[in-house]
């Protein structure tokens, strides 16, 4: 099986997490953590609405939790994360600070995307990590599209609605 072929099982993979996150309501973000070609972790996002919305439980930092909780003994630098929407900033750094050097997603986050940080030009601490760090956007990128734009379309739903994120996304 060829790279893209691998990247696209995976995605496969973080879009049904993504599903699931949609039929609950959620906003559809799946992840899955990968080592060494198999599953150890995945995650989707969790309390994006309901009475007490919150922005901590992201699909990757719910991954990450699994993994830490599950796995604590794996080897970081062996994972890749598959997310069904670019990572946001505090995703993005978690991960990075967590050791995950390669990130492959879905559909760009136009609002809020933080993987095209120039990492070059932060403090050492994120400077040192740059060379390793690997970005591989646009997997699967229409079936992930087709999640966000179902739930834009909710009407009963709040979440970023008018958010340039909404407009970007139900335009496309």
């Amino acid at each position: 099986m060829g790279r893209m072929e691998q990247h696209q099982r995976f995605m496969d993979m973080a879009l049904e997490q993504a599903r699931a996150a949609l039929k609950a309501g959620e906003f559809p973000v799946g992840a899955i953590l990968v080592a060494e070609g198999e599953v150890v972790a995945e995650g989707c996002r969790q309390n994006s609405g309901g009475v007490a919305p919150t922005e901590l439980d992201h699909a990757e930092i719910v991954a990450l939790r699994r993994l830490l909780t599950q796995n604590p003994e794996i080897k970081r630098s062996s994972l890749t994360l598959y997310a069904t929407m670019e990572p946001c900033l505090m995703c993005y750094a978690t991960l990075l600070l967590n050791g995950v050097r390669r990130i492959v997603y879905a559909y760009e986050d136009v609002m809020g995307g933080g993987t095209s940080l120039e990492l070059a030009r932060l403090a050492p601490l994120y400077r040192e990590m740059a060379p390793d760090v690997q970005i591989i956007p646009h997997v699967r990128r229409r079936e992930s599209l087709a999640l966000f734009q179902e739930f834009f379309h909710r009407p009963d739903n709040r979440y970023w609605q008018d958010s340039l994120l909404a407009k970007y996304t139900l335009a496309q």
